[in-house]
């Protein structure tokens, strides 16, 4: 991975190392295990781990699992799966929030007892009518002034399973006309009756994030926790527990914008209702968002971070052109990728003054781009394969493939002239003879005649037959926050996001390629074996970028 380039945020940091210069960087990724991760994730690993790396640091892998209702292991495996995919090691370690449970119960004692936290017994309504509004300051919970032996029976009563969910919770008492809303007497805990993926029924109280982020940031020793903008407005209620729990090492949240992508959802609520509906093929399904069906479709961990590195670390909303991406993975497989010929739409074509049974073989490139590639040799038979939309029985203007009376390049081999259209009773094309100019070769012709167009091929006799998926934007709008009221992002799904086309024509030789192997299909554009379906190549991305070239 490159180094990260310079921002905001390490200007933030560079400052903090001039007042402390024996501070040890260390940062943290605290995904919440109740869905895969998506590249608005990546976003967020690639500024924790790259700036861990730059300064010299540690980062940390913390699940954030204080929510029991929505959490699975299938989830806590897919993010650590994920994260060493992307060559972001935890080098910190890896954590649970859960691991900090009895530490929050006994901070949480701490704050009671002096009298900086208390018990309530409002539900979730008359919890937001209490708080009042951005323009009204809220009014203090009728419970606000239980005494401290009281708070401290209720609570340990909470933790000991006496109430049900949302009869109670515990508040931190700071300031109910703060005019920041989340600084007024926030819920800290609440009462859950479910079992936790990893600690059973221990515990039926759960500390809210607000308050369990900044101790377990405060415990594992990080410096800068950095997150999501959306974060900004409940930093001042991370430093108040920071400071009232009395931490010496104090760390600092910082905030950057989340990473927003046209056609794409971002939201693990409604990408696992497409899962749970049937309406994509899991959550690697190679529309999705998620790094696992990006991974799916063929993108690299390098693409996908230099995609995150042009889109850039601001604190500014924006939206990135999914065209980006597709940019990023175009330019780093037009070097890297082996070419290889398919034919997707096959129509027979027959050299029918070429003997029946000779093989030929003819060298081509592996890769133009990377002499180091080398060649290989495709064998030319009496009947080809070439593809349908490289023939025009009435031909539009400038139309330089085949035709009827035109001649064609073969590519690498000899010029075909077309003579005759074969069709069936329906008036369907079932095969197109042509003659070859053998004396030429794969040469120019002799007599001075120019033959401007080429088409990809394969020989009939040595093809494989193979499934290709071309995969589209998974919704037809191109900025889901644009959606109008009264519309849903079901109104937007892209009915026609996946063509599947059954019997293609590939080279032999991807009969053998392993899974998540990349290449260029010649003239059609980039493709990857699906490593979930037998003889399945996915459509990663098409040949043309329009993306502009100096992108930054």
């Amino acid at each position: 991975m490159e180094e990260i380039r310079n921002n905001f945020i390490h200007d933030i940091i560079d400052e903090d190392l001039r007042e402390n210069p024996d501070l040890k960087i260390h940062t943290r990724f605290p995904p919440e295990p109740n869905g895969y991760l998506h590249i608005g994730s990546a976003k967020a690993i690639w500024i924790n781990a790259m700036t861990a790396k730059k300064y010299g640091g540690l980062f940390n892998l913390r699940y954030d699992d204080t929510n029991p209702s929505k959490e699975d292991n299938e989830y806590v495996e897919s993010i650590y799966r994920d994260l060493t995919w992307l060559g972001c090691e935890p080098t910190g370690g890896v954590f649970y929030g859960s691991d900090y449970f009895e530490k929050c119960y006994e901070f949480a004692v701490k704050l009671i007892k002096e009298g900086k936290a208390y018990v309530c017994d409002l539900d979730a309504d008359e919890m937001r009518e209490y708080r009042g509004t951005l323009t009204e300051p809220g009014k203090n919970s009728p419970y606000r002034d239980r005494s401290v032996e009281e708070n401290l029976d209720l609570f340990e009563r909470m933790k000991n399973g006496e109430f049900p969910d949302g009869a109670k919770t515990l508040r931190a008492k700071i300031d109910m006309a703060s005019p920041n809303i989340n600084m007024r007497d926030p819920a800290i805990y609440r009462i859950v009756h479910t079992d936790h993926h990893r600690q059973g029924n221990k515990w039926c109280i759960y500390p809210l994030y607000d308050y369990a982020h900044p101790i377990q940031d405060a415990l594992e020793g990080i410096t800068h926790s950095l997150c999501s903008i959306e974060f900004e407005n409940h930093r001042p209620l991370y430093e108040w527990v920071v400071d009232n729990i009395g931490f010496e090492a104090k760390p600092k949240q910082r905030e950057f914008a989340r990473l927003n992508v046209t056609h794409t959802v971002m939201s693990k609520r409604y990408l696992r209702q497409l899962v749970e509906t049937g309406l994509v093929d899991g959550w690697d399904d190679p529309r999705m968002p998620t790094l696992c069906g990006l991974r799916r479709r063929g993108y690299t961990p390098s693409a996908i971070f230099d995609f995150v590195s042009r889109a850039g670390v601001a604190k500014a909303y924006s939206v990135v052109d999914y065209e980006l991406l597709e940019h990023c993975i175009r330019e780093e497989l037009n070097e890297k990728a082996e070419r290889r010929i398919a034919v997707l739409h096959p129509i027979k074509v027959v050299i029918t003054n070429y003997p029946e049974d000779k093989v030929e073989y003819f060298e081509v490139s592996n890769n133009p781009n990377n002499p180091e590639a080398g060649t290989r040799k495709l064998p030319f038979t009496r009947e080809l394969y070439i593809d349908a939309d490289d023939f025009a029985e009435v031909p539009p203007p400038k139309f330089f493939r085949m035709k009827p009376d035109g001649e064609v390049r073969l590519m690498g081999t000899y010029i075909v002239k077309c003579n005759e259209i074969v069709k069936d009773a329906d008036g369907r094309i079932t095969e197109i003879r042509c003659t070859a100019d053998i004396e030429t070769g794969n040469g120019m012709p002799t007599d001075g005649r120019k033959v401007k167009g080429t088409i990809h091929w394969l020989s009939s006799k040595f093809a494989k037959d193979t499934t290709v998926m071309l995969y589209d934007f998974l919704f037809d709008i191109e900025n889901v926050s644009d959606i109008p009221d009264g519309k849903t992002y079901d109104d937007y799904l892209n009915r026609a996001s996946v063509v599947k086309l059954d019997g293609c024509k590939i080279e032999e030789s991807l009969t053998d390629a392993t899974a998540e192997e990349k290449f260029q299909f010649v003239r059609t554009g980039y493709f990857v074996k699906d490593t979930k379906h037998e003889n399945v190549f996915n459509r990663i991305v098409g040949l043309k970028d329009s993306f502009p070239k100096n992108a930054k």
